[in-house]
């Protein structure tokens, strides 16, 4: 039995909770791109349901992002996995989060 380590990446969702970060759709794309490059297994672009810029953030990486899954961030009911999956409708491997 192979055993190997997955890399979850939360730095454009938790990361952007710490004092004075605050990163425009641009910069997260930058961002994404560079952990796409990086080959991290997950990258969690963010919490579809918070505004309609971390939905659009969402949105936009998971168009662009092609070699690893994307994922967004759901509280476990409907409306919030809903918005989770409209974003995430053309990512490559998209994931919806829950807690």
């Amino acid at each position: 039995m192979s055993r190997r380590v997955y890399i979850f990446d939360t730095t454009l969702r938790d990361g952007e909770q710490s004092p004075g970060c605050s990163m425009n759709i641009q910069e997260k794309l930058e961002v994404a791109k560079q952990l796409e490059r990086l080959k991290v297994d997950v990258i969690e672009a963010g919490f579809a349901i918070a505004s309609p810029g971390d939905f659009q953030a969402i949105k936009t990486i998971a168009e662009t992002i092609k070699d690893c899954t994307v994922a967004s961030l759901s509280r476990a009911n409907a409306k919030d996995i809903d918005r989770s999956a409209e974003a995430l409708k053309q990512a490559a491997h998209p994931l919806i989060h829950t807690f």
